[in-house]
């Protein structure tokens, strides 16, 4: 018999990206049909891109599950839930659970823009594993405060819930609510590095998806979960990937910001102003590196992070200069990107996910570990791919590591002359990381889901 409603939250871009764009939401439609609601915590303005892909009765807000004007005696747990949060919640744990395991321990610092790395978020209490448990027990009860709005439509419809990232902030009441009315519950870990460093992660769950046998490793180890609940299914990304892109696709995309597709193609990848303040610095250099190559230059095409809210200031060099040119931050336009990855020549970056989307397309890559014009005592870029999961990539030997600019320009210049160099290695990483890259993984995403909540109508 077939259960009920099945709730999809959406909590953050870049998870709603993959669930969107990488086929998850389609095959779940489809499968669910009207068992299926979405629940968006992005602003309506952030949800746009995708909530008008769906029928309007099929998608929640943040605005209708929490009442902005609320009694007053909600209104004062509401508070003190918060006051609590603080101080044993969310942030504190994260740190606590970097210190105990020593993640980015050589990036945390007290104040950090970053707030999974600010120290300072370490809480009141003694840094003893005794207190830690219990913070982790309140921070996931589920007698902690709930919006009066969520709990009376949770307990009406009692839907099964998915979380397209479970690590949120904003998915941590879905959770506390799921426990209280006995609701199933399926986390999706977005991103092959979250385990390690991006927050505790609630062993309360019935389902685990994760992308790859480390994940789950890292899930039993670090979080506490029964690795029986835990469903390995590749990265669905890569299903993206797997399709290939005609060469006309490309060049139009090429021809479109002013550029010749005939000339080779560096693309040169953004991390975030967090991650990299200096990258204005290196776009300067790199902009002017290029234009004393003269008439054989290859062609530059800039790519800043999503999340990069000042990048038209970091990116200006880089605005008016010939063969050079900036795409505009965008989390809907992975097509694009695939296309480019495909078919472009050559990607320049720091770290972050972008660079492993590089292996996977099979693409000779330069990886930045300096910060252009920066003091001597900051080192951004090398922290950036210091973390736990980043050791194998940066050990694998499958990219030029550049430690200064001439690096960049002669890393730039050998991926050029010679692509195939590092297939191999590049290969062997891949198979490493991400597994078999075979189109299926959404799929088997919707699989693990299903098994999970109950089968469809």
């Amino acid at each position: 018999m077939a259960r009920g409603r099945v709730w999809l939250v959406l909590a953050d871009p870049l998870s709603t990206r993959i669930f969107f764009d990488c086929g998850i939401v389609e095959r779940l439609r489809a499968r669910l049909d009207e068992r299926l609601q979405l629940a968006f915590l992005l602003t309506r303005e952030e949800a746009a891109p995708w909530a008008d892909r769906l029928p309007s009765g099929q998608v929640l807000y943040r605005d209708d599950l929490y009442r902005s004007a609320a009694p007053w005696a909600e209104r004062i747990r509401r508070r003190a839930d918060g006051w609590l949060d603080e101080r044993i919640g969310y942030y504190p744990l994260a740190i606590r659970l970097n210190y105990r395991h020593g993640f980015h321990l050589e990036r945390m610092r007290p104040g950090h823009a970053n707030w999974l790395l600010d120290s300072s978020r370490v809480g009141p209490l003694p840094r003893r594993r005794v207190l830690e448990r219990w913070m982790t027990r309140w921070h996931f009860s589920p007698r902690r405060y709930i919006s009066s709005a969520l709990l009376d439509r949770l307990s009406s419809e009692r839907p099964a819930i998915v979380f397209s990232n479970l690590q949120m902030q904003a998915a941590v009441p879905f959770i506390a609510a799921g426990r209280r009315l006995g609701l199933p519950l399926v986390g999706y870990v977005t991103s092959w590095d979250h385990t390690v460093g991006k927050g505790v992660i609630s062993p309360h769950l019935d389902r685990y998806v994760v992308q790859n046998d480390a994940m789950l490793d890292d899930l039993v180890r670090y979080h506490d979960v029964d690795r029986s609940r835990i469903t390995v299914t590749g990265w669905p990304q890569t299903d993206v990937f797997h399709v290939r892109r005609p060469r006309k696709a490309y060049e139009a995309i090429v021809r479109g910001y002013g550029l010749d597709p005939e000339r080779p193609l560096v693309l040169v990848m953004g991390n975030t102003p967090t991650n990299m303040p200096y990258e204005g610095r290196f776009v300067e250099r790199l902009v002017d590196w290029h234009a004393g190559l003269g008439a054989g230059a290859p062609s530059l095409l800039f790519r800043p992070h999503p999340r990069d809210k000042a990048w038209r200031e970091r990116f200006a060099a880089a605005f008016d200069g010939p063969g050079v040119a900036v795409q505009e931050p965008s989390y809907t336009d992975i097509d694009a990107l695939a296309t480019l990855l495909q078919h472009g020549s050559c990607v320049v970056t720091n770290a972050g996910t972008i660079l492993l989307d590089a292996l996977v397309n099979d693409r000779p890559s330069v990886c930045v570990l300096y910060d252009e014009g920066a003091p001597p005592s900051e080192s951004w870029a090398a922290q950036n791919v210091a973390g736990e999961h980043y050791r194998e990539l940066v050990a694998s030997g499958a990219f030029t590591r550049a430690e200064c600019f001439e690096d960049v320009a002669g890393g730039i210049e050998r991926c050029l002359a010679r692509p195939g160099e590092l297939a191999e290695e590049r290969q062997r990483v891949v198979r490493a990381v991400v597994g078999d890259v075979d189109g299926c993984a959404a799929a088997r995403v919707v699989d693990a889901i299903l098994a999970a909540v109950g089968p469809e109508r």
